[in-house]
């Protein structure tokens, strides 16, 4: 069963700009199957991690442009599925481009640390990118029979309790919706998939170092992460963790929350969060797939879950977004607060339960601002 995706208006509208598309996100979240279904006529699509089909595109590339099309059997999209493993897709691309190939170009990769750096420094100004996340909570709500969007949703509130623990607990991989052993599709995909992408880098030393970062991470969500404090624990240098973190975010398995501050001297502004892009890939790390309030961890895996549905609608939408949290040296601390490009500021306190915010008064007190909660009973009035 395919699940419409959000982006798929923006992929459809680009089609009409002469510019070289970017589909960008991580392994497995269905870059390739919404293009397809986006561009099912007339369309070639060459998968860079086929060699047929990589030595095709150096073929193509030898000859005229538009002879090079006709070889590529005359389409009009083109698209260059996982282009970041063939460095010189830009180059090709480009010549095609500048020659104005009567083509609408479309590359898509799993990696913006490669992709970027090695293909779209030669197409700059030439290209648009936008981003795939792992299935939105409300693309899964929309495909459900029960579910429409003109009725109070308190009628509902069964079913969505029952999907939202689902997605809490095993993410949001397309996959993960299909398979019927999902603990083991997710297993599968930390280790051969979204690892694969990490280990490819001449950066990375050790497997068991990155794997072991990955775990304190995933224990750590929600709190405040010090760099030194993973350096000693994994026994390497404060500058390796921070290349592996740098690389993790690059492939859309980690995302960082700074601080927020307009008082630098009264709170606390050089510190960051880290949160996984997908619960799923959290609960797989800690081998932990409770669905039950009872779950130790419910507070970390909540809060992951609110930021990560929030940060995932800025970057597929392209909302333009800050996302922050506060915190200042004595305690008090708002969990997420967003802020517009207009400068406008949206305070929330992610609890499970009703509770009340417990922080409210002191943020209140200093940006004039009343904090929201954000609870399992009205989460879909902020995602």
């Amino acid at each position: 069963m395919y699940i419409p995706r959000l982006l798929e208006n923006k992929v459809t509208a680009d089609l009409k700009e002469k510019n070289i598309l970017f589909v960008l996100g991580a392994r497995q979240v269905g870059k390739t199957t919404l293009l397809k279904r986006v561009f099912n006529r007339n369309t070639t699509l060459l998968n860079l991690d086929i060699e047929y089909d990589r030595q095709n595109l150096i073929q193509a590339s030898r000859l005229e442009p538009n002879e090079g099309r006709r070889f590529l059997g005359n389409p009009e999209v083109l698209i260059i599925d996982e282009a970041h493993h063939f460095p010189e897709t830009g180059r090709i691309v480009k010549a095609w481009y500048d020659f104005e190939t009567p083509m609408k170009i479309i590359l898509s990769g799993s990696s913006t640390l490669e992709l970027l750096d090695k293909t779209a420094e030669s197409l700059t100004g030439r290209n648009r990118k936008l981003y795939l996340t792992p299935l939105l909570f409300r693309e899964i709500l929309a495909t459900q029979k029960w579910y429409r969007q003109d009725i109070d949703t308190k009628i509902f509130a069964n079913q969505i309790n029952s999907l939202l623990w689902e997605h809490l607990v095993f993410g949001g991989y397309p996959a993960s919706w299909k398979e019927n052993e999902r603990t083991v599709y997710l297993d599968n995909l930390v280790v051969d998939f979204l690892l694969k992408d990490v280990l490819r880098s001449d950066l990375i030393r050790g497997e068991e170092t990155v794997r072991k970062l990955l775990l304190l991470l995933a224990y750590q969500t929600g709190s405040e992460v010090s760099i030194n404090e993973l350096a000693t624990n994994l026994s390497v240098a404060r500058i390796t963790v921070e290349k592996y973190l740098d690389l993790l975010e690059k492939i859309f398995v980690i995302f960082r929350l700074p601080a927020f501050s307009s008082n630098p001297r009264k709170e606390i502004v050089k510190s960051q969060k880290i949160y996984f892009w997908d619960t799923g890939v959290r609960n797989a790390l800690v081998r932990n797939f409770e669905t039950a309030d009872l779950r130790t961890d419910m507070g970390a895996l909540w809060e992951n879950w609110v930021i990560a549905e929030v940060a995932k609608k800025n970057l597929t939408q392209n909302l333009l977004q800050n996302l922050y949290f506060w915190r200042t040296r004595d305690g008090s601390e708002i969990d997420l607060i967003i802020k517009e490009a207009n400068g406008k500021i949206t305070p929330l306190e992610i609890k499970w339960s009703k509770d009340k915010p417990s922080h409210a008064n002191s943020f209140e007190a200093q940006y004039h601002q009343k904090a929201k909660v954000v609870n399992k009973n009205n989460f879909l009035e902020f995602i």
